[in-house]
């Protein structure tokens, strides 16, 4: 027992080592802490590979119909182009700024920053006429104590707003606190901090065509002076592309060695390529969506088109979907049969051929009319063209039909 005691005595005599966990890149170089791989977010989206999965996924939501609709008794719908919020989200979403603008920012927003907030204009009857964009570093979000969100939005006027959380449209990208979203640079901070080091290194490096052309070798050591004459008689004589392709002699006992492409420099741009597809994983974007073609063929690239739909820009545009129908519709509205959502199946069409040929099925089947299939391509009805087919070799269950 005395020597447990002991051993107890020497470890409430030794001092305390306290540490806090902090998830500051900053914070913890300033503490000469390891290298974690950070990026800011102007560095980050800055790559060519992050600048193109922001760009399709936020071009691709931006460039569908966003339509409210509003539910009809007999279980179909239709689009309310009688509501004000319509508009705002097909044609004009603030003065001056069309609908595609305006939806591009938002889902660039989010991609980006983690959030996006946009200040709601309502009419006198409280319905939705504009959505104002407001920039997330003007934003500063707190809970209140009855559980409510409270914006403070410093707008680009050098005036102070204070908003609450009805009248703020805020889209957040996995949020932890409810408050604020994350963004998907600041989660995958490493990955992006990884590409940007290695594209400094690459423009580094490229400054100087990534390394010297070759190395004149003397047989003897050269004064400075008659070195730099050297070189430069050589750079006046071979260096250029007009230049390119003229005999050189050499005498003296001196000869040219050029430096080839080594084993280092191509594990280097295979790094890269895999830093271009860890940004690709992030985002959920398919690598031939992005432009990255190496084991791209014909039959992979239109499935990973479909891909990209179902499994990248649905469950955007249903996080979104969710963020307005709370904040654009009242509960009374909601209850009304109002919703608003995205149109994703122009984006799975196919071509033209495969597209007619849906549209046969289903005039074939007696689910879709003339007219139907006329409004899906934007022409106008014809007489007659409201009727659907029925197949004649088809009965409902346990009927007997009796051809007349």
């Amino acid at each position: 027992m005395g020597l447990f005691n002991r051993r107890a005595e020497v470890r409430a005599a030794a001092p305390v080592e306290e540490r806090i966990a902090s998830s500051d890149p900053l914070l913890g170089e300033f503490l000469g802490a390891r290298w974690q791989g950070s990026a800011n977010i102007a560095q980050a989206s800055g790559l060519a590979i992050a600048h193109r999965c922001i760009s399709l996924v936020s071009e691709s939501l931006a460039s569908v119909p966003l339509r409210l609709y509003k539910a009809k008794d007999d279980g179909g719908a239709e689009p309310a182009k009688e509501h004000p919020l319509y508009g705002v989200l097909m044609d004009e979403t603030a003065p001056g700024v069309s609908a595609f603008d305006g939806r591009e920012w938002l889902a660039r927003s989010i991609l980006t920053n983690g959030d996006s907030f946009n200040k709601i204009v309502r009419n006198g009857r409280g319905q939705v006429t504009a959505l104002l964009p407001m920039l997330p570093s003007d934003v500063d979000v707190e809970r209140l104590r009855s559980g409510r969100l409270r914006y403070r939005w410093n707008n680009p006027l050098g005036s102070s707003e204070t908003l609450l959380d009805h009248e703020v449209l805020h889209v957040r990208y996995q949020s932890i606190d409810g408050i604020r979203g994350r963004s998907p640079i600041a989660i995958a901070a490493q990955t992006f901090g990884l590409a940007v080091s290695q594209q400094t290194q690459a423009g580094a490096q490229a400054e100087n065509s990534f390394r010297a052309a070759g190395a004149l070798v003397f047989a003897e050591k050269l004064p400075a002076q008659q070195k730099e004459t050297v070189m430069e008689r050589f750079r006046q004589r071979f260096v250029g592309a007009a230049k390119a392709g003229d005999l050189l002699v050499l005498d003296g006992g001196a000869k040219f060695e050029q430096f080839q492409f080594s084993s280092k420099d191509a594990e280097f741009l295979e790094s890269r390529k895999l830093s271009a597809l860890d940004i690709c994983r992030v985002y959920g974007v398919p690598p031939t969506a992005a432009g990255i073609l190496d084991f791209g063929t014909y039959a992979n690239t239109e499935q990973e088109g479909r891909a990209l739909v179902t499994r990248t820009l649905a469950p955007w545009a249903k996080r979104i979907e969710a963020a307005m129908n709370i904040a654009l519709l009242s509960p009374d509205a909601r209850k009304a049969g109002y919703y608003v959502r995205h149109d994703l199946t122009e984006l799975l069409r196919g071509d033209l051929k495969s597209q007619y040929e849906a549209y046969r099925v289903g005039r074939d089947g007696g689910w879709l009319s003339q007219n139907d299939i006329r409004g899906l391509l934007d022409l106008s009805k014809i007489e007659g063209g409201d009727s659907y087919l029925e197949p004649l070799n088809m009965a409902r269950a346990g009927e007997e039909r009796q051809d007349a």
